[in-house]
This record gives structure tokens, sequence and C-alpha cells, in this order.
């Protein structure tokens, strides 16, 4: 009886102590899985293209001076069929050209101490114009060029031109996926270099564009839009998270 007791007892510890094992070999295996999955390696990638500007906007004010309102706004009137023959000599017709409304205001004499005394001394007439085209090479061109009006009497200041790319939203897939790929290839290496290998993206984050001259290194938190140069470089950056096993 005792022996059968004995017996049943040690079959009891076994039963336990072969639970015991297998419950922490699954513990383990199911803790190593968990560990492996939840290590991850996360790297930023980057891609840039170069872009040509496809769109040119040179913006200027024509102004006229005179001792009367009269007499500016006539003024105004003579100058601009003169800037309006130049314009088109240089090839940019009238659809090219925009034009703002009139815009006047007058100059008052000052004293001594430099204050004014309510007296006019002369009014000024002007106007703001807008040219555009495609053709990017020809604002550059006139913008350069424009300011010898001066010689046929015709005052025109003008800003500085602005050159634009207006497919940015079919480039930004395209070079933010170059970035993605970027970001992998990375990663891949890295995990290589550890004898490790790369699993699927877990997360991914897009920075801003930045769209600046082509040898510019200039950025900034909140994306840049260069508009000086018909040349420019399109950057994106994405910073993605890999499970690494």
């Amino acid at each position: 009886m005792k022996t059968e007791v004995k017996n049943q007892s040690i079959l009891s510890a076994s039963i336990i102590g072969i639970s015991l094992i297998i419950s922490v070999v699954l513990f383990v295996s199911a803790w190593r899985s968990n560990y492996n999955t939840n290590q991850v390696i996360t790297v930023t990638g980057s891609a840039d293209l170069n872009i040509t500007s496809d769109l040119g906007i040179l913006r200027g004010t024509l102004s006229a001076l005179s001792g009367t309102a009269m007499q500016a706004y006539q003024k105004l009137q003579e100058e601009m069929p003169i800037l309006l023959k130049y314009l088109n000599s240089k090839g940019f017709p009238q659809e090219e050209i925009a034009f703002s409304p009139i815009n006047n205001y007058p100059n008052y004499r000052l004293n001594s101490n430099g204050y004014s005394t309510g007296v006019i001394s002369s009014y000024n007439y002007s106007q703001r114009i807008e040219i555009s085209t495609n053709d990017v090479n020809k604002i550059h061109e006139i913008s350069l060029e424009i300011a010898s009006l001066i010689n046929k009497g015709v005052n025109f200041q003008i800003d500085m031109p602005q050159y634009y790319y207006t497919k940015l939203d079919e480039l930004k897939v395209e070079v933010q996926a170059l970035a993605a790929k970027n970001a992998m290839v990375r990663a891949e290496k890295i995990a290589s270099a550890t004898n490790r290998e790369l699993g699927p993206l877990r997360d991914a984050r897009m920075g801003v564009l930045q769209i600046t001259p082509v040898l510019s290194t200039e950025v900034s938190d909140y994306g840049i839009n260069d508009l000086s140069t018909i040349e420019k470089k399109i950057t994106a950056v994405v910073t993605g998270a890999f499970v690494i096993k």
C-alpha cells in the first residue's frame, strides 16, 4: 500500500515537474519572440532631384511724378505705351502682361526740421505690372535689361524675378519614395553589419520638403521654397523604423 502511494506521489511530482519545464520553455519562447518583434532600428533616408523652373514672373512698378495730379497722371499714360512696346519687342505678348489699378498719393513739402508743412509739393501716380511666361530665360534676360528704359524717360522699378516649378505634386511622391528606399538600404546595411536580418517597416515619418538652389545646403524645419533661381533641387527626408530579426 505504501509502495503504491509512493509511486503515485513520484508520478504526480514528475507530471508537475514536466509541466513546469514546458511552461518555462513556452514562456521563454514567447518572450524571445516578443523581444525580437519589439527590436527595431530607426534610420533616416534622404533623396533629392534636380528640377528646372517652368514659370517665371517679373513684377514692377511704373511711376510718374509731377507738380499736379493731372500732369502726373498724363505722364504715367505717356510712359505706358513705351513700356508695352518694349515688352512686345522682347517677346512678351499682351496676354502675358497683367495690370493692377492705378495708385496715387501727394508728396508734402518739409520744413527745415524735416516735418511736413501740409503743403503739397508734387503728386505721384503709379501702376503695378506683372509679366509671366513659361519661358523662364526670357524673364531672366529682361530683368537684367529693363532698367535701360530710364533712357526713354520711363521709370519702371522691378522686384526680384521669381521662378516656380508647377509640377511639384507629381514630383513629391517620387522623391519621397526614393527617400524611403534610401532609408531601407541604410537599415539593411546596419542590420547586416551586426549579423541581423531586416524585417518589415513598422513606422515611417515624412519630413518637410526643401526646394533650394542646386548647390545650397540650407534646411529649415518649416521647409524652403526657393523662388530666386531657375535651376533648383527638391530634397525629401523619410525616417523609418524597421523590425530586425
